[in-house]
């Protein structure tokens, strides 16, 4: 005997069985259409299990006899004979699409496929109908071919009864109008108008703007004629000077634009006037009482010759019409404007200062460049000299540093001359004497320095050998070299890691003295073939060794010690790159030619 609880097992897989067979009884009847029919065939329900009783015995049925369902599925909203996905183009036929009503006999003829070969609706229903779109080519000239079948779905877990007719369609909301608005305002308390409310979030908000200037805010003005924010001209749309563009907090940018100007109406003008710039007062933090003034730093006068001379004092001049002969010039015309905003790291403006280019206008240089350019400069800070932007630059330093554990940044002294360098050479040749001293490694520079050493026999050779590894790698040797001159230090993966090896030859009763520390820096250049930039692709340090005999009493050996650094150019041949031309796949039908071929 098996399992006891086999049987009821059997008796579920037996009913799930029987309503599988007598859901795959019923032939599909599919309807072959003309050409440009749409009319769909008399769909054919499949037949429904009649429901029983729990515990009651199956009575056997034949498929024929069974009476259809109560709950018959409601006719589909979308007739799929109609519906046509790829009729993009209205009143117009669209290549390969072989649903499209605009279609004539002739374009199915040049038809290469269907692109959409089975139109149907929800693939989860057990029985529905779908339009089935190909091509006869055997058919001179080639015929379209549409079929309307009833689409079966194999699956056990299918829909056979829909009874929510809303279901097969969208709802077209109702839109409110003066009759049913008070009906749908009492439907809907998803919101509520309270002024109160309104007000007090509106308070905490300003409360808010008002602790610091966030990135990308716009400063804030106390002078009503500017429009509560300060104006930096740009080009929008077109080369043309847009004045309403208001400055961003932190958002450094360096624009020029045009101006149309009557040369004769240029004293008036505000555009051109240093005024119109220097006027406003900033607003030391957002909706605030405190005012930072914009204070004028540098006037340089630009002649008609080009020429350029600074001015000592920093008063505002206005532009005013003058006489060259008999040609009319305009002088104190605002050509460059450079705002340098001081904040600090509480998001605060403290200082404005703004530099002026002012020039001579002539009918020649109508209509008139201007340039502008906002910089923001943190309080308190010292930029940080770089070795380039971005490559390196032939004379500065090579930045390096080292990584203290695995995972975090690089580590680099403050004094970029001291992070990568070598043996420092003086007159006395004593390497005693320059203990400590360094020389920085330039980039682009092959150096070569070195001292000489007094070996006695009172010093061992362990404590000779520890001391002139110190003087060659110097304190802390770096374990990594930025590979351009402007690298962040937790740019980690971006570094060269700098290849350390001793080359030494074993002799028994020898002291292995080091002797030389060998530094060979690979660079390449990198970017475009207009500016390219020096990088650092490999650098390797060897310490070279050397064997001595002891030193007997009495005697005394000297040892020159050297260090060497040697910049080796591995670039390959520049080589100017073109794109590929485009490679045309097109097929054309086989008649295209027809009647001449």
């Amino acid at each position: 005997m098996g399992p006891p609880g086999l049987a009821p097992l059997l008796l579920v897989l037996q009913g799930c069985w029987a309503s599988v067979s007598a859901q795959d009884g019923v032939t599909p009847a599919a309807t072959t259409k003309d050409l440009n029919s749409t009319e769909p065939a008399p769909a054919t329900l499949g037949p429904s299990l009649s429901p029983r009783t729990p515990g009651a015995p199956r009575t056997p049925e034949s498929p024929r006899t069974r009476e259809p369902s109560s709950h018959p599925r409601p006719t589909p909203v979308t007739d799929v004979a109609a519906l046509c996905v790829c009729d993009l183009s209205p009143a117009q036929c669209d290549v390969n699409c072989c649903c499209d009503p605009d279609c004539s006999s002739m374009d199915f003829s040049v038809f290469s496929a269907c692109s959409v070969p089975l139109v149907m609706g929800d693939s989860q229903f057990c029985s529905q109908k779908a339009a089935i779109y190909s091509l006869n080519f055997t058919a001179n000239p080639p015929q379209r071919v549409f079929k309307l079948i009833d689409q079966i779905n194999p699956s056990i877990f299918c829909i056979h009864i829909t009874n929510y007719k809303p279901a097969l369609s969208f709802i077209n909301p109702e839109v409110p109008d003066e009759n049913n608005f008070d009906r749908l305002m009492k439907m809907s308390a998803g919101f509520t108008l309270n002024a109160e409310l309104d007000s007090s979030f509106s308070t905490k908000l300003d409360a808010a703007n008002t602790a610091k200037y966030e990135y990308g805010a716009q400063l804030q003005t106390s002078n009503d004629s500017s429009g509560s924010f300060l104006r930096f001209p740009s080009p929008l749309m077109s080369s043309l000077c847009t004045d309403d563009n208001p400055a961003a907090f932190l958002v450094n940018q360096a624009v020029k634009c045009t101006r149309r100007i009557n040369l004769e109406q240029c004293e008036e003008i505000e555009a051109l006037s240093m005024a119109h710039y220097s006027s406003p007062t900033i607003l030391r933090v957002p909706n605030s009482g405190v005012e930072v003034p914009i204070t004028i730093q540098s006037i340089v006068i630009q002649s008609l010759n080009k020429t350029l001379t600074r001015l000592e004092h920093t008063d505002v001049l206005w532009p005013a019409l003058a006489s060259a002969g008999q040609e009319r010039i305009c002088i104190n015309v605002v050509l460059e404007v450079k705002y340098s905003l001081t904040y600090t790291d509480a998001g605060e403006i403290t200082k404005a200062a703004l530099s002026f280019l002012l020039g001579t206008v002539s009918s020649a240089v109508i209509p008139l460049q201007q340039k502008f350019e906002i910089h923001f400069i943190q309080q308190e800070t010292e930029p940080v000299p770089l070795s380039g932007n971005p490559g390196y630059v032939v004379g500065l330093p090579v930045a390096a540093g080292f990584q203290p554990q695995k995972g975090s940044g690089i580590i680099q002294t403050a004094n970029r001359f001291g992070q990568l360098t070598i043996l420092h050479s003086s007159a006395e040749q004593d390497c005693l004497a320059v203990e400590g001293m360094r020389t920085p490694v330039l980039f682009g520079y092959n150096m070569q320095s070195g001292c000489k050493l007094r070996l006695s026999s009172t010093i061992p050779c362990r404590l000779v050998v520890r001391k002139v590894k110190d003087l060659l790698r110097g304190q802390g040797f770096p374990d990594y070299v930025a590979p351009f001159g402007n690298s962040q230090a937790q740019d980690v993966l971006d570094w060269v890691p700098v290849h350390f090896t001793t080359l030494s030859s074993n002799v028994k009763d020898f002291c292995q003295l080091p002797v030389a520390l060998v530094i060979e820096v690979k660079w390449t250049k990198y970017g475009s073939l207009l500016n390219p930039q020096a990088r650092i692709v490999n650098v390797t340090a060897k310490l070279i060794s050397s064997s001595f005999p002891e030193a007997s009493a009495g005697n005394e050996r000297t040892v020159l010690i050297s260090s060497v650094v040697t910049f080796v150019a591995a670039s390959a041949p520049a080589e100017a790159g073109f794109r590929a031309r485009p490679a045309i796949n097109a097929r054309l039908p086989f008649n295209f030619f027809f009647p001449f071929v």
